[in-house]
């Protein structure tokens, strides 16, 4: 099932661009994160996938979830599992459609879609350089198995939450930095005074840790 998405191409082409693939969260679409593509590094590709579950009146999920329910049963895991590996489809589609360097490829993802962007880089750590992972956490029932035997080396992580976030528990993203430590995966973890969403110091520094890495 091929994803419907929304493009901003680089200001300068050269013969291999590097892509920013931005994944909204539960019950938005497309458009929402897209708002941040004026403001992204301008050598980069910025797209911006609509999730394949449909909601209803412009909003879309990449799974289903369950609101009272704990970490544990959040989470439609098999929707999940079809979704990570619709992205990581979806990259490849993308790489062979516009001249996107392979080697330098970003999630940038907001609550499902940040959980989900963990999902793929943990799974396929081959095709992600980079991951912002906004307002979400790890659930390692959603990477594929043994993903902790991949080569992460290449890997990097941005993770950030707010504190007072009242959709997924700050608890729960905390356990983030500790778990890629672990798994020896670089990563930065930093919490922001607010709730569900991303504060403009939260976007700053995101952009800022993205304008830092080796292009």
């Amino acid at each position: 099932m091929p994803l419907h998405y929304l493009v901003r191409e680089p200001k300068t082409k050269k013969d291999k661009n590097p892509l920013l693939l931005l994944l909204h969260g539960y019950g938005s679409n497309e458009e929402d994160l897209f708002s941040f593509a004026s403001e992204l590094p301008e050598q980069s590709y910025v797209i911006s996938a609509r999730a394949p579950y449909d909601l209803m009146y412009g909003s879309y999920a990449w799974y289903a979830i369950n609101f009272d329910a704990d970490e544990n049963k959040f989470s439609d895991i098999g929707q999940a599992i079809e979704s990570r590996d619709l992205i990581a489809n979806f990259i490849d589609e993308l790489v062979a459609k516009y001249p996107i360097d392979a080697e330098n490829i970003t999630l940038i993802g907001f609550s499902q879609g940040s959980i989900l962007s963990y999902a793929v880089a943990l799974s396929y750590p081959q095709k992600i350089k980079q991951v912002v992972a906004m307002s979400g956490y790890v659930n390692p029932e959603m990477a594929v198995a043994h993903f902790a035997q991949n080569d992460f080396s290449k890997l990097r992580i941005f993770a950030s939450h707010g504190t007072v976030d009242q959709v997924i528990p700050v608890d729960w993203a905390r356990k983030t930095k500790p778990f890629l430590d672990q798994l020896y995966v670089e990563n930065v973890y930093k919490e922001y005074p607010v709730g569900h969403g991303v504060s403009p110091q939260n976007f700053y520094d995101f952009r800022n840790w993205l304008e830092n890495s080796v292009a």
